[in-house]
């Protein structure tokens, strides 16, 4: 790596850091970003305290016919945060973890990501309370059709579309697409996004937030003056995000030296080929398949992974993984961020503290929601794009963001993070102030 490195840059810091001695959830989170950004600018009160609450949470019950003929009842949500610029837009997920909080928090950093993306959406986020691998295939169609019908009233193309998430996929939003469509009496593509091209959806939508990250990742080298020809990276999680960032970082002349499954890393100091390991969502827990066939790798925990001595870190996973106990042994210089919200408030001041750059989830993973604009787009028009016209603009959406982003951070002396959450802030700001609020 270049020896040039630019400092990170830093702002005061609130007089008190929260621990992670018990973890805070993803609203307590957003609302304290909210808080720190709303610092760094001059915005009225008033709109900040109605950005800290959602504008409406849907708790719903779905009953499900297992295919023993038994009945099961399930909880969903769907929390629908900011629509001052646009369309509720957000992700579903099927996952035992998902509560009412978790969901206003992720929906809270939608309405930013789609602010920093300068796209026509709010925020919104949902989920059922299940283990998708709990379910055959006949009772996930089955439980989608279901949980599609009890917020039918509060979903459409110009109110909130849905988008796949954990435990999601496009097959998931070709059921909800067809249950909405029947309900409605016509076919209704654009109510969701996320679907198989053959019906609507989007080419490179399922690459384009690890196509995102590995975006990010080379303006983030170029900014530090590191040449991907010279950096070394390590990705945690070898899912869509993951695995489409390894291979295009990879192409691209970084030497990837670590991913990881669920099962625990792999590690290569000479780096690995990543183009042969399938990814987790062509073939399971291949990484650790892939190291058991070939054993000229080394095998290390998530945890060490970590903490490997690289130029980059991508945390691509889950949600948290950066904490207090674990971000003093981060040796990355930069930490790009491919999951949501893989980094506590405790753990963000410390590695600020220390000079190692994070490149926020809100920007750095935004390709997902970028291509889902464009395939919204599409659906309205009933005009597909092709692949290399997705690619081009998603480049440039990026490029933009990157810059708006940057200027911020040059211009503010403030942190990416900081700068990212300013630029959202200011737009969702203005677009507040320009509509007032309704009597």
């Amino acid at each position: 790596m270049a020896s040039n490195q630019r400092s990170s840059p830093s702002v005061e810091r609130p007089p008190s850091t929260p621990s992670d001695a018990e973890p805070e959830s993803g609203l307590e989170t957003a609302r304290r970003q909210l808080a720190r950004a709303a610092s760094q600018l001059e915005i009225d009160d008033n709109v900040v305290e109605r950005l800290r609450h959602p504008a409406k949470v849907h708790e719903v019950t779905i009953p499900l016919e297992r295919d023993d003929g038994s009945v099961e009842v399930f909880t969903g949500y769907r929390a629908q945060h900011d629509s001052v610029r646009g369309p509720y837009k957000g992700g579903l997920r099927y996952h035992p973890d998902v509560t009412r909080d978790e969901c206003v928090g992720l929906a809270m950093w939608m309405t930013w990501k789609c602010a920093v993306m300068d796209l026509p959406f709010g925020g919104a986020k949902g989920g059922v309370v299940v283990d998708p691998k709990s379910l055959t295939d006949d009772e996930t169609e089955r439980l989608t059709r279901r949980f599609t019908q009890e917020i039918r009233e509060v979903i459409g193309p110009t109110i909130d579309i849905p988008a796949p998430d954990m435990g999601t996929d496009p097959q998931v939003m070709a059921w909800l697409m067809d249950a909405y469509s029947m309900q409605e009496g016509e076919t209704i593509p654009g109510v969701v996004t996320g679907k198989p091209p053959v019906i609507g959806g989007s080419r490179g939508r399922e690459q384009a937030p690890g196509r995102s990250v590995a975006i990010v990742t080379r303006e983030s080298c170029d900014y530090y003056d590191y040449p991907l020809s010279e950096t070394t990276v390590a990705i945690q999680g070898f899912g869509s995000v993951g695995a489409n960032a390894a291979r295009l970082l990879e192409e691209w002349g970084a030497t990837v030296v670590a991913v990881s499954d669920v099962n625990g890393a792999i590690y290569d100091p000479d780096g690995l080929d990543v183009a042969a390991i399938p990814s987790h969502d062509e073939e399971p827990e291949a990484v650790t398949r892939y190291a058991e066939e070939t054993g000229d790798v080394t095998r290390l925990s998530n945890d060490e992974l970590l903490a490997l001595d690289v130029d980059v870190l991508i945390p691509a996973a889950v949600g948290n993984v950066l904490t207090e106990d674990n971000a003093d042994d981060v040796r990355a210089d930069l930490v790009v961020e491919g999951a949501n919200g893989p980094t506590t408030f405790a753990a963000d001041a410390i590695l600020e503290e220390r000079g190692v750059a994070v490149i926020p989830d809100i920007l750095a993973n935004a390709g997902g929601v970028t291509v889902s604009y464009f395939e919204w787009l599409q659906d309205i028009n009933r005009r597909q794009w092709t692949l290399e016209r997705v690619n081009e603009e998603l480049e440039a959406e990026m490029l933009a963001a990157w810059n708006g982003v940057r200027d911020a951070v040059e211009t503010r002396d403030v942190t990416w993070r900081d700068g990212a959450y300013v630029v959202a802030l200011e737009r969702i700001a203005a677009a507040h102030d320009a509509r007032g609020l309704w009597p």
